[in-house]
């Protein structure tokens, strides 16, 4: 099926905190999506923690060599358009956001493609360590730390920052908790424009399932081991 996104609508409408309640609800329904979706981060996450917290350990420490603190808290939009801080390890350098626009400003080509994606490549905001942290991912396991209190999921649509609710032209994410892995992060990530996640969100939120999220978690690890992030 064909997914019609109309960027003018869709926008206005997503800046409505209540508005999607209308559009969504009537197809909210089943055991999975309603509770035991809950029950299966938290259950993840608690069975991850032993290994994971091994594995931060060491990497807080070289982040901490590295002249850094290891983990930062940055504003997100969750459920019902609720404001929250994620929690990820240390990637960039700690003047990040005035660093990044000193380089778009001098950097037209660089300014297309953040205009676009709201990525970049070549970003000069990255440490050492986070170049590394950031392709494999590692950066985002903190997040479980998010499931755990439950603004997040394992799996849902890419956590959408705050000052990037006007550029989101849909409505389906404020619908679902944002996860740490879903469709966009384990498809076209980084080929694709902001304003096409929607298309990936509205997808994911037509199929979510307990099959569909065992799927994209099986995806994740493949993403991971090709380290194809960034």
């Amino acid at each position: 099926m064909t997914m019609h996104v109309r960027p003018v609508e869709t926008a206005q409408r997503a800046s409505s905190d209540s508005l999607f309640v209308k559009e969504f609800q009537p197809l909210v329904r089943g055991a999975y999506r309603q509770w035991a979706k809950r029950v299966l981060d938290v259950f993840v996450v608690l069975l991850a923690l032993p290994p994971v917290l091994l594995l931060l350990a060491p990497l807080c420490l070289l982040i901490a060599l590295d002249g850094h603190s290891p983990f930062y808290r940055q504003a997100r939009i969750g459920r019902n358009g609720k404001v929250f801080r994620m929690w990820k390890l240390r990637s960039m350098v700690h003047d990040a956001e005035g660093r990044l626009q000193t380089y778009l400003d001098s950097n037209p080509a660089a300014r297309l493609e953040w205009d676009h994606s709201q990525k970049l490549r070549s970003d000069p905001r990255i440490t050492r360590i986070g170049a590394f942290i950031r392709k494999s991912s590692i950066d985002e396991l903190p997040q479980l730390f998010n499931v755990l209190m439950g603004d997040m999921s394992l799996v849902g649509p890419r956590p959408m920052m705050v000052d990037q609710r006007g550029l989101y032209p849909g409505t389906a994410y404020y619908a679902m908790r944002p996860g740490i892995t879903g469709i966009w992060q384990t498809s076209a990530r980084n080929e694709s424009s902001f304003s096409e996640r929607a298309i990936f969100d509205a997808r994911y939120f037509r199929e979510l399932s307990f099959v569909t999220d065992l799927t994209l978690i099986g995806r994740t690890f493949k993403v991971v081991l090709r380290g194809t992030g960034y």
